[in-house]
């Protein structure tokens, strides 16, 4: 299980933040903060915090504030910052200081999930050890770049959809879903699933290239570049 310490001023948030994270599969709330005191008060005596959820306005310090604190006393938690900051320049701190996600109040149970989604993706990525070619690097911030509002059909991940969206972007010109495969490290048949999703929505391109023999070659590329 991955454990979260969820920390937010208002308590009634926190609570249903909290009840959020619950409801994902392979997250456990290990505790909750209202304060800056609190949370790293937390941090030092909870047995294993792997995740936090962090505020940024608590009533004491900010979010990045503890996030410094944290790391000059040597804790390694990953945080993700949610809160309704939503000044560029506290984006672009929080990205400096090395928060993984940052999700905006307000926001649905469908945005967080796809936030924790991701990071688990991450974390299963990572705990592979050993050397990491291109395509795996690529996979690493393809995880981290995870859509906060997915709107996929049930049964399709967010972190999965946004690797095959990467894939199209960065090629220079139309892909095969085995092409696909090798590249983002997925099945054929999960690539050819959601190239078809993509398509179906308008977001991707299908075009046929002809052999010498047998049925075409479906080819996919995104449908727009802007």
């Amino acid at each position: 299980m991955i454990e979260v310490l969820v920390v937010d001023d208002d308590t009634r948030v926190a609570r249903v933040n909290a009840a959020y994270v619950e409801k994902v599969p392979g997250f456990h709330v290990a505790g909750e903060a209202h304060s800056a005191l609190e949370a790293l008060r937390s941090v030092e005596t909870l047995p294993r915090i792997d995740l936090v959820l962090l505020d940024h306005y608590l009533p004491d310090q900010t979010g990045l504030e503890v996030v410094q604190e944290m790391r000059r006393r040597g804790h390694q938690a990953d945080v993700i910052m949610v809160t309704a900051a939503r000044d560029v320049s506290t984006v672009q701190a929080a990205m400096r200081q090395g928060a993984l996600q940052y999700l905006v109040k307000p926001f649905a149970f469908a945005g967080l999930r796809a936030k924790l989604e991701a990071y688990a993706e991450l974390r299963r990525t990572l705990d592979g050890g050993g050397e990491a070619e291109q395509a795996e690097v690529d996979r690493i911030f393809g995880a981290l770049s995870a859509p906060s509002e997915p709107g996929l059909p049930k049964g399709h991940s967010p972190t999965t959809a946004e690797l095959v969206r990467q894939c199209l972007l960065k090629a220079d010109g139309p892909l095969s879903a085995q092409e696909i495969a090798e590249r983002t490290g997925v099945s054929r048949q999960t690539a050819q699933r959601y190239l078809k999703l993509l398509e179906r929505t308008g977001r991707a391109r299908l075009t046929l290239k002809y052999g010498d023999a047998g049925r075409p070659e479906h080819r996919y590329e995104w449908a727009t570049r802007a």
